[in-house]
C-alpha cells in the first residue's frame, strides 16, 4: 500500500513540475512577444526634471562632451550641448533609438528615435523624427556649443528620451536626405540618464 502511495505521489509531483514548466514557458513567450511589439520606452514618472548624457568618442575619433536636457515650466525641453575635438563646421546631432554605445562605430545606438513620424527633417519640423536635433556648429578650435528649447522631446511618456542614445556625426545634417540627413559616420556616442 505504501508503495502505491509513493507511486501516486511521484506521479503527482511530475505533473506539477510539467505544469509549472509549461506556464513559465508561456510566460516567457508572452514577454518576448511584448518586447518585440515595440522599442518604445515609456516612463510614467512625470516628475523627472533633468537628464544628462556624457558623450564618448567612437573608434578613431576624439570628440567628447556632454548634453543636458531640462524640463521647463511649460513642459518643453531645454537642450544645452558642449562638444569638443570636432572638425570645424556643422555636425549632425540626434537622439537615437537605443542607449547602446558598445560598438566601436556607435551603430549599436540604432537609427534616429521616432514615434509617430518616420521621416527625417529639421529640428523645428514636428512631422519628423523626435530625435532630429539639427546640427552642432564647431568653431575653429573644434568646440561646439548650442542651447535651444524644443517641444519634440520629453522626459516621460511617448517621446521619452531617458535611456536612449545621443550621437554626434562626422558631417552636416542637410535635414532632407532620408533617413539620416547624410551626416556620415558617428564620432561621439552617449546614453541619456536621469540627473539630479
Amino acid at each position: 500500500m505504501s508503495k502505491f502511495k509513493f507511486i501516486i505521489s511521484l506521479a503527482t509531483s511530475a505533473l506539477l513540475f510539467i505544469s509549472c514548466s509549461e506556464a513559465d514557458h508561456q510566460h516567457d513567450e508572452m514577454n518576448n512577444g511584448k518586447a518585440n511589439e515595440s522599442a518604445i520606452v515609456q516612463t510614467t514618472e512625470t516628475n523627472i526634471e533633468s537628464a544628462l548624457v556624457i558623450l564618448y568618442p567612437t573608434e578613431g575619433s576624439e570628440a567628447n562632451g556632454q548634453v543636458t536636457f531640462t524640463k521647463m515650466e511649460d513642459g518643453r525641453i531645454k537642450v544645452n550641448a558642449e562638444v569638443y575635438n570636432l572638425t570645424p563646421g556643422k555636425h549632425g546631432f540626434h537622439v537615437h533609438e537605443f542607449g547602446d554605445c558598445s560598438s566601436p562605430d556607435g551603430k549599436s545606438a540604432g537609427g534616429h528615435f521616432f514615434t509617430d513620424h518616420d521621416n527625417h527633417g529639421a529640428l523645428e519640423d514636428n512631422m519628423t523624427h523626435v530625435g532630429d536635433l539639427g546640427n552642432l556648429n564647431a568653431n575653429a578650435d573644434g568646440i561646439a556649443k548650442v542651447s535651444f528649447i524644443t517641444d519634440k522631446l520629453s522626459l516621460s511618456g511617448m517621446n521619452n528620451i531617458i535611456g536612449r542614445g545621443v550621437i554626434v556625426h562626422e558631417g552636416e545634417d542637410d535635414t532632407k536626405t532620408q533617413p539620416t540627413g547624410g551626416a556620415g559616420a558617428r564620432v561621439a556616442c552617449g546614453v541619456i540618464g536621469i540627473s539630479k
